[in-house]
Parts: C-alpha cells; sequence; structure tokens
C-alpha cells in the first residue's frame, strides 16, 4: 500500500461518525414553542431560557436533522423544583397532541417522586413517543411513551441546580446517542423517523440551554477490505523488531 493510500485509511479512521461542529446556532432560526412554556431566547440569539413550571413544552429548529448532531450546555437555574428537562428528536409540529406523533424524548429528572398515579424515576433515560404524550405517560414512562435506555451512569442520579452540563445529541435513522459531559450515556439502535431537533422541559422552569452549536455528521467511510491484513502487517512488523532488538 502507497503512503497515500495509507494516509487516506488513517484518516477514515480517524474521521468517521464524528462531527466536526462549524458555529453557534442562530434560535432566532427555529420555528419555536409549543406546549404551555415560556421559552425566551437571548440576546446574543444563541441561548433559550424556559421560565414556566408547567405541562409538556418543546422548543424545536422545525427542520429535519437526521445525520446530525447537536451540542451545547444545560443548566437549572433554580431550586424551587426537581423535575424533567432535556430534548426531543424525530418530532414535528403539533406532536405533543398528535395520534400519529413518533418521535424521541430524552429527559432527565432530579429526584424520584410519585405523581400523576406513579413513581416519576430520578435519571436520565430515552424513550419512544408514539402518540399524544399525556401527564402521567410523560411522568411515568407508560402508555404512549415507551422507554428505551436508562443511561448507563446517570440513569438513576438526577441533576444539580446550578450545575452546567455540556451535552452531544447524534442523530441518525438507525442510531442515536448521547454525551453527557463528554461521557457516553446512552447508545440506540433502531428505526427512528426523521424530524426536528428540540429542547423539552416537563414541570421544571429556569432552564437555560446555551452555546449551542450544530453540524451534519460525517457519512461512514468504508474501509479497504484489505485493511484487517494491513492492521496485521503492521503488527507483526512490531513484533518482528522487537525480536531482532532483543537478538
Amino acid at each position: 500500500m502507497s503512503f497515500a493510500n495509507l494516509t487516506a485509511v488513517t484518516m477514515a479512521i480517524g474521521l468517521a461518525g464524528s462531527a466536526a461542529f462549524a458555529g453557534a446556532v442562530d434560535l432566532t432560526t427555529w420555528t419555536g414553542a409549543e406546549g404551555p412554556g415560556n421559552w425566551t431566547i437571548g440576546g446574543d440569539n444563541k441561548s433559550v431560557f424556559q421560565s414556566l413550571n408547567n405541562d409538556p413544552t418543546v422548543f424545536f429548529n422545525g427542520v429535519n436533522s437526521q445525520g446530525k448532531a447537536l451540542k451545547g450546555e444545560i443548566t437549572v437555574e433554580t431550586a424551587g423544583d426537581d423535575d424533567f428537562i432535556g430534548f426531543v428528536l424525530g418530532y414535528d409540529a403539533g406532536d405533543l397532541t398528535s395520534a400519529s406523533a413518533d418521535y424521541i424524548l430524552i429527559d432527565w429528572k432530579k429526584r424520584d417522586q410519585s405523581y400523576y398515579g406513579g413513581m416519576g424515576a430520578a435519571g436520565l433515560a430515552i424513550s419512544r413517543v408514539e402518540g399524544a404524550i399525556g401527564l402521567s405517560d410523560a411522568w411515568r414512562h407508560i402508555g404512549n411513551v415507551t422507554e428505551l435506555q436508562r443511561a448507563t451512569n446517570l440513569g438513576s442520579t438526577g441533576w444539580v441546580t446550578n450545575q452546567t452540563y455540556s451535552f452531544e445529541l447524534t442523530f441518525t435513522a438507525g442510531l442515536i446517542e448521547v454525551f453527557v459531559d463528554g461521557v457516553k450515556e446512552l447508545s440506540v439502535n433502531g428505526t427512528f423517523e426523521d424530524g426536528s431537533f428540540g429542547f423539552y422541559n416537563f414541570s421544571q422552569a429556569g432552564v437555560r440551554y446555551a452555546g449551542l452549536e450544530e453540524d451534519i455528521l460525517p457519512p461512514d467511510v468504508p474501509l479497504p477490505a484489505s485493511l484487517p491484513l494491513l492492521l496485521g502487517a503492521f503488527g507483526g512488523l512490531g513484533l518482528l523488531r522487537r525480536k531482532r532488538r532483543q537478538v
């Protein structure tokens, strides 16, 4: 294999599956809010603050977002409550109340709490929403809300007031991954509907999403069929060199 081909293979290994974020998101270009929330875009157009403790509400970008990644920061700036913050993926306008809705919900609760007929569990989880989202469904992850997975480290650990968390979401037709503070917490394979990125609050006020960046994920880079042989040759060469040095 020539040096040029080897360089191409090395770049393919390093770049496959990673996003290269280009710049900040201008939130004034997003479609806006649904549900009984109060979403206020910051003066720099790069953050949004949700101020009401109320039923489920979303703020979404209004464009198809499969094949993209979104990153930024999330902070709860009040100690007045302990409920749900998070995101939606594959969301379409009207999905909160639509019988035909099919989108992904990523929500994070601060504490266990019994309400709406059952327990709302502390921790970070990913669920599929099929149909209108009722209050008991959203609270307990039942009915039209089917929980798919709980986070690896934060599955029963709640968020902390006034602590800023970095997040990254990657969204494709067959894979969704969620990173919190650089650690992969959720990774779910499936068949997912296209639709918007969005932010989600339920019964939680004082939530700020900031420093947002969005970019296109690179396509999977096909690697040469000879790559395993090449890597094996490198390994054998290294072993041979070690043996020669020992003689």
